[in-house]
């Protein structure tokens, strides 16, 4: 019936149900299709019926020889019927199953199952995805019979306006198209919007094509099950970019649980393009963001703990680098940032939108751009720690320089070698001039100052030196133990050359060269 109709009762049709009534020919005809094959009401069939008999009247009053009856027009204008002409049966007869009759039409066709659709099932929004246009709307997938792998056929055709969207858009990769058709399948579940579930056993084929899949992330874990990645599936580079019809046919595994499959046309964005445009619309202002501080440090009176600041990182817990763009979710309790422009790459890649401080969802629509500490990441360079305090304002928190490897311990100059000694071996000699002076802020006093005057006056008699005191000998390295000594001679020519001695008592002498 539809596709005997004319231009003026395919837009009569399309206008009945409010759907839009321009376009050429061939798109009218696919549009009233799909309502029939979607939107099985009886008011839509009441209406084709209403303008088929308008136009046939005067054929359909007249008696017509049963030997010459004229060939139904849904046998005569089918694509997919190859097995000849049928006869024709009346259709103005009482006993017509209008929905039967174009279920037979559209099976043909490539139709999917014709059971009654659930418009509630809404699939959640992909960031990298601008959803343009929707070629079918979420359609369960119903099992046929028993078997357990069941097939979904489904048809459609591009308009010319999405046929050239297709082919002006740029390539993201060489073969991919900026502007795609893309095939998702969730969960029948109306409950609210649902992420993309693939059915057990999937295989997808566009005309006479498979398309690949994603497949099965490996798991190094014993005992749990690899993960498959549920993305978009990109149909593009199958299809005719053409008005020809297109046939989707979804094999899938029928396990008890229910699916439904929806068609997008869609522009695919990239981690800087998603990136500039939170930079356009999702900066907060700093004097919010110092708002928020101080409410976060706000006293409570009904608390026996009073927070008096909060230290926030400057380094990114994703690549633990210095922050570029701090962003946090709305929804996040607490005010350490993370880079985000890593989090979309990351996302971009294997998409989790997973908060990394907090594990908690922070999807790309909640995410913010924090003001107050991008200005604090300009002004404070040496700094990896920042902390706020009460009033909204903050301070740097800088490192400790690190500590010196040579011992806790006062530190004594023993004496200055003079260039004369050059050449001689050892430092026992006469020509060692003894100018004790104390380098740490220690003085020497009690045991550890009797300790050194005894040193010194066996060292004076010529006597060995007691145990558990040692002089190293010359060396750059102050930390670590020290081959023999050798000749003076060896070294370079020093003008002055001092000798550090630190004394530990009930331990050894730790040396530097100073």
């Amino acid at each position: 019936m539809v596709m005997s109709f004319r231009v003026s009762d395919l837009q009569m049709l399309l206008g009945f149900v409010g759907r839009s009534k321009s376009g050429l020919k061939h798109e009218l005809v696919t549009r009233a299709l799909q309502l029939v094959q979607f939107d099985c009401s009886p008011e839509l069939f009441k209406k084709i019926k209403e303008l088929y008999e308008t136009r046939y009247a005067k054929k359909s009053s007249e008696p017509v020889p049963q030997a010459h009856r004229p060939l139904d027009p849904l046998t005569m204008h089918s694509t997919y019927d190859r097995a000849g002409t049928v006869p024709r049966t009346p259709l103005s007869g009482p006993n017509i199953d209008y929905p039967v009759l174009y279920g037979k039409y559209l099976n043909g066709l490539g139709r999917l199952p014709a059971k009654t659709l659930k418009p509630e099932v809404r699939l959640v929004k992909l960031p990298f995805f601008n959803m343009l246009d929707e070629l079918l709307k979420p359609t369960e997938l119903v099992p046929q019979n028993n078997e357990k792998l069941q097939e979904s056929p489904c048809i459609f055709a591009l308009t010319p306006r999405q046929v050239e969207l297709i082919r002006n858009s740029r390539e993201l990769q060489p073969g991919i198209k900026a502007v795609q058709v893309v095939l998702r399948i969730c969960y029948s579940d109306t409950s609210g919007p649902q992420e993309d579930q693939y059915p057990p056993n999937i295989a997808v084929k566009v005309n006479h094509s498979y398309c690949s899949v994603p497949g099965y992330y490996p798991s190094n874990k014993p005992g749990v099950e690899p993960k498959r990645p549920c993305r978009p599936v990109n149909l593009t580079h199958l299809m005719y970019l053409s008005s020809a019809t297109n046939r989707v046919t979804v094999t899938w595994g029928n396990y008890g649980k229910s699916y439904s499959v929806a068609l997008y046309l869609v522009r695919q964005l990239t981690s800087s393009e998603l990136l500039q445009r939170l930079k356009t619309i999702g900066v907060k202002h700093p004097e919010l963001c110092k708002a928020l501080v101080k409410e976060k440090l706000r006293l409570d009176p009904d608390s026996e703990i009073a927070t008096t600041g909060v230290r926030v990182s400057l380094i990114c817990p994703l690549v633990k680098m210095r922050l570029s763009v701090p962003c946090r979710a709305e929804s996040c309790a607490h005010l350490q940032c993370f880079d985000a422009v890593f989090y979309l790459q990351m996302n971009e890649k294997k998409p989790t939108w997973l908060c990394p401080v907090c594990d908690k969802p922070a999807p790309y629509d909640q995410l913010i751009i924090d003001g107050l500490l991008s200005k604090i990441l300009s002004e404070c360079e040496d700094a990896d720690e920042i902390e706020y305090l009460v009033d909204g304002s903050w301070c740097p928190i800088r490192a400790e320089k690190e500590r010196s490897c040579s011992p806790q311990c006062p530190i004594l100059v023993l004496g200055e070698l003079t260039p004369g000694a050059r050449g001689r071996a050892g430092l026992g000699s006469g020509l060692w001039r003894e100018t004790p002076r104390l380098l740490s802020a220690r003085g020497l006093d009690g045991a550890l100052g009797t300790r050194w005057h005894s040193w010194r006056q066996r060292r004076h008699n010529r006597a060995p030196a007691p145990t558990g005191l040692h002089v190293p000998a010359l060396s750059s390295s102050p930390c670590r133990p020290q081959a023999p000594r050798t000749p003076m001679g060896s070294f370079p020519p020093p003008t002055s050359t001092v000798v550090a001695v630190a004394v530990r008592l009930g331990a050894p002498v730790a040396g530097a060269a100073r």
